[in-house]
């Protein structure tokens, strides 16, 4: 028997957080489906802040321009401007809900500034401000009564009325729209279904594609693969932002020093010790991501190093203490003191800025169906993100995507319906786990080999033909077998895998955060990469 909800959140990030305090201070009834804790999410690994226009020597036209800049010329500029100009209220919404954004000393708002912005406008708790905004917002949930969290249940396939008649089942008349989902409790190790009438995939991204990353092991591209399936479209999976700075060490993960560390002066040297960036952009240390990125990629390429360093001597041990102190007891645990000391520090995945397209409502072209956050394409990054304009979007999108949602709903008129259960078949427990794992590697080194931050066709084709292998493998394993997490997520990660390459393949340009040897020069045409089933 399903569980009948109005409404489905997957994942539990800002933006469903929020999307779901919204839907269900208006009513409805919630589930959160969240694959591990409620408050594992990208949005608590986010250090610098939240970008908004706060401030009298700043104006939204500036925060627009600035991120059209970014985005190379493939923002969509009335989006830009829906979402930048609702950004104060955003930011005094996160405030009546208990975040605490970091002060001056004279009671003003403590405003940073990375690269890519003209104006210092990144409100920030400290370094730790998604924890922050995760923790304030997890307590509004636990106390809202219509509202049940899900945790460590894994969503697996979204439930649709297309579906439901290819087999064989009853469905809705009408057009295809959603109708819910299956999801895998992990501690029971059953498949559960869930119903409802809205489905809002708030899943975050796909950094774990990649060998080294700045992402928690959540970020697997489960909502764009569940999307994807289920024939919603997909665009510009290429432009993947490799954070310029992440701390380098012995393992795969990817400790991130915030881009504020540069805004209040930190300075990139290569191994003699030169400040480098003056040759590459005048802009130096703040330069958009992209810029940085590829000049510190070159530097390492030049010398033949493992990383670059990143000096932060000029900034008082005061600021250091006061500004980064995550950053500073991290790096003290490894060793480095910021007064005296540089880090080591290198690119790693960090943020995709395509996913799955959606209107300036979170609606996707699936109805019934949202998207919210970083597993959306809304048009504001374009080919590559501002710094700090991600939880701004996530906020905005999420207030619009609810009242878009409740509207549905009344629209709509009709419960959720009952829903067929799970069916395993003859699937059997596997005895082949080494499987999972060397396919996992695999994936995770063809990606950062053949597709990082600079790439040529011959690579992008070399990557293409070994992820359909293991797309191919995988698929048989999934139907011959009992599903688990594990299962689940390399599924997921090998098809977004894909749709990074075949949307890399389609332009034949370089542009924001995709960069090919082959094709070093913009087209005139702008145009989105497109990929749906």
């Amino acid at each position: 028997m399903s569980k009948s909800y109005d409404v489905i959140v997957v994942g539990s990030g800002i933006a469903g957080l929020i999307f779901a305090l919204k839907v269900a201070e208006a009513g409805s009834n919630v589930a959160i489906i969240t694959k591990k804790n409620s408050a594992e999410s990208n949005t608590n690994y986010a250090q610098g802040g939240i970008a908004a226009v706060t401030s009298q020597t700043d104006d939204v036209e500036m925060h627009v321009s600035d991120t059209l800049v970014a985005g190379d010329g493939l923002c969509e500029e009335a989006v830009v401007r829906e979402i930048l100009k609702d950004g104060a209220a955003g930011i005094e919404e996160l405030a009546r809900r208990g975040v605490e954004f970091t002060q001056l000393d004279d009671g003003r708002v403590s405003l940073g500034k990375e690269g890519g912005h003209s104006k210092r406008r990144i409100l920030h708790v400290q370094d730790v401000t998604g924890k922050a905004i995760e923790d304030a917002l997890v307590h509004s949930i636990e106390t809202s009564p219509n509202i049940d969290t899900f945790e460590h249940h894994f969503a697996i396939e979204l439930i649709t009325s297309s579906k439901l008649k290819k087999l064989g089942h009853s469905a809705p008349e009408g057009d295809d729209r959603v109708l819910g989902l299956y999801a895998l409790n992990t501690f029971s190790e059953q498949v559960e279904t869930f119903s409802a009438n809205a489905v809002m995939l708030a899943t975050g991204g796909i950094g774990q594609v990649y060998q080294f990353t700045t992402n928690p092991f959540i970020a697997t591209g489960d909502g764009i693969a569940m999307a994807y399936r289920a024939g919603v479209e997909v665009r510009n999976m290429e432009f993947i932002q490799f954070h310029p700075t992440a701390f380098y060490g012995a393992g795969s993960d990817r400790f991130l020093i915030s881009e504020a560390v540069r805004g209040e002066g930190a300075i990139l040297r290569n191994l003699k010790g030169e400040a480098f960036m003056e040759k590459y952009d005048e802009r130096k240390e703040l330069a958009p991501r992209d810029v940085v990125a590829r000049a510190i990629d070159s530097e390492m390429k030049q010398s033949g190093s493992r990383h670059v360093w990143l000096d932060t001597r000029g900034i008082s041990l005061k600021e250091l203490h006061e500004r980064f102190p995550n950053i500073y007891e991290y790096c003290a645990k490894q060793g480095i003191a910021l007064e005296r000391d540089m880090i080591p520090v290198v690119p790693a995945a960090h943020y995709l800025c395509g996913g799955v397209k959606t209107n300036l409502n979170s609606e996707t072209t699936l109805p019934g169906l949202f998207a919210c956050g970083e597993v959306a394409s809304t048009g504001l990054h374009g080919a590559n993100r501002l710094a700090s304009n991600s939880l701004l979007e996530a906020v905005v999108m999420a207030n619009r995507g609810a009242s878009t949602a409740e509207k549905y709903l009344v629209n709509l008129k009709t419960d959720p319906i009952e829903l067929p259960d799970w069916v395993d078949g003859d699937v059997r427990d596997s005895d082949e786990r080494v499987v999972l794992l060397h396919n996992w590697d695999e994936v995770k080194r063809t990606m950062w080999d053949y597709v990082g931050i600079v790439r040529t066709t011959k690579r992008l084709e070399r990557a293409r033909t070994r992820i359909e292998t293991l797309k191919r493998e995988i698929n048989e394993y999934y139907w011959d077998f009992k599903v688990d997490e594990s299962l689940l997520e390399l599924r997921n990660l090998i098809l977004v895998a894909g749709l990074v390459v075949d949307c890399a393949l389609q332009r034949k340009e370089s542009r924001g955060l995709h960069f090919t040897l082959d094709f070093p020069e913009k087209s005139e045409q702008l145009v989105d990469s497109k990929v749906s089933v």
